[in-house]
This record gives structure tokens, C-alpha cells and sequence, in this order.
């Protein structure tokens, strides 16, 4: 996979699909929650969303990709309904950093926006 198809699918949530070229020391910096430090740590962050999102459908209502070699930035809005029909929506810009050609860091902005 490219720098680019990795960070694409990450921001999809295809998560298992990137854990091959995540850094054993990647850091994963959720902007006012949390830094997740790790490849082991992120995995398992990554798969306690995925079981999250199992119960919801995803909608991209905007998804937006800017990158260089070692760089990709992934500005996005969506949407998640439930199967009682309460939706969420959240807008997301995440930044991916590559080194050698492993995702080094991941720097993420998320924030719910109200209807």
C-alpha cells in the first residue's frame, strides 16, 4: 500500500488493513483525550473502535485526502446512525507521518458537531 491508501483506509476505519505498516513505535496523539504509545496499544485502541463501529452505519459525507512522500492529511465528515436512528455527526482532520515508509505518528482532531 501507498503512504496515501494507508491513511485512507485508517481514516475509513479499515483499520486491520494498516496494522502491517504501523511503526512499532508509533504515537498516535488524540488532540485533547489522549496518546496512545505503541503498535501493540494502538491495535488494540483500533480494535475496541472497530467493535464500536460494528453497531453503527458510517456514512463520508465529505472526505478530503492532501499528501506528499511522507505526509498525509485526511479532512473528513461523518455520519453514524445506529440501528435506533440516533445519529452523530463528527468532523475529523487526521495527519499521518511516514517514516520509512512506516506510519510513524498520528495526529488526529475530532469534534462532534450538533444538528
Amino acid at each position: 500500500m501507498t503512504t496515501k491508501q494507508i491513511a485512507e483506509a485508517f481514516s475509513r476505519h479499515d483499520f486491520a488493513s494498516t496494522y502491517p505498516y504501523l511503526s512499532d513505535a508509533i504515537q498516535w496523539n488524540l488532540v485533547g483525550s489522549q496518546t496512545i504509545n505503541g503498535k501493540q496499544h494502538v491495535i488494540a485502541t483500533c480494535d475496541q473502535s472497530a467493535d464500536y463501529l460494528k453497531t453503527v452505519t458510517t456514512t463520508f459525507d465529505k472526505f478530503l485526502v492532501l499528501g506528499t512522500e511522507n505526509d498525509v492529511v485526511i479532512d473528513s465528515l461523518s455520519t453514524y446512525e445506529d440501528d435506533e436512528q440516533q445519529r452523530s455527526n463528527v468532523a475529523s482532520c487526521d495527519w499521518y507521518r511516514f517514516e520509512n515508509g512506516k506510519l510513524a505518528e498520528i495526529t488526529s482532531y475530532t469534534i462532534e458537531i450538533k444538528d
